[in-house]
């Protein structure tokens, strides 16, 4: 099921979750408000991030599917631009130590779960929303960034290995 917001993002539900996906033309939108070019590569890279952000693609792969769109795009553009897209918040970087950092659009408050077998990342959607100003105010902390992560066995690895129920 899918649902169109006013700021052209998507409403996804899957894993009985309720996310966001952006479009392509929202991201494109963002950067033109940030006064950031829009280029042949960089809408080949917000299109294989709109097409396949649910994957939380690593740069690698973000790069070898944009490729296809763009043959002239280099790796170090890919990672250039994937940097410039995350320091603008257009973007999250998801950075790990045992594995290659990883990029989502879903910008909202919402838990990675992790497969430390796969290495796939799934989005659930927060039920309980933390009242971030109401922290901040209490411990004159300023909030910039918030991530959550749970690690631990998607469905297909756990049938795989047959431990359902453990």
């Amino acid at each position: 099921m899918t649902d169109e917001r006013r700021d052209g993002t998507l409403i996804l539900i899957r894993n009985h979750s309720e996310l966001t996906k952006m479009t392509k033309e929202s991201i494109i939108k963002q950067l033109k408000e940030k006064g950031l070019k829009v280029t042949p590569q960089r809408i080949a890279i917000i299109e294989v991030l709109v097409e396949r952000g649910d994957l939380h693609p690593s740069a690698r792969l973000v790069h070898e599917l944009a490729k296809k769109k763009k043959r002239s795009l280099s790796l170090s553009t890919t990672y250039a631009t994937l940097d410039e897209f995350s320091q603008h918040g257009i973007i999250k970087m998801l950075e790990f130590d045992k594995m290659e950092n990883r990029y989502e659009t879903n910008r909202e408050e919402h838990i990675n779960l992790i497969c430390e077998r796969c290495r796939n990342i799934l989005d659930y959607k927060v039920p309980i929303a933390v009242d971030q100003r109401g922290v901040a105010k209490k411990t004159g902390f300023l909030i910039t960034d918030t991530r959550l992560e749970y690690y631990g066995l998607c469905r297909e690895c756990r049938e795989e290995k047959g431990s359902i129920g453990q």
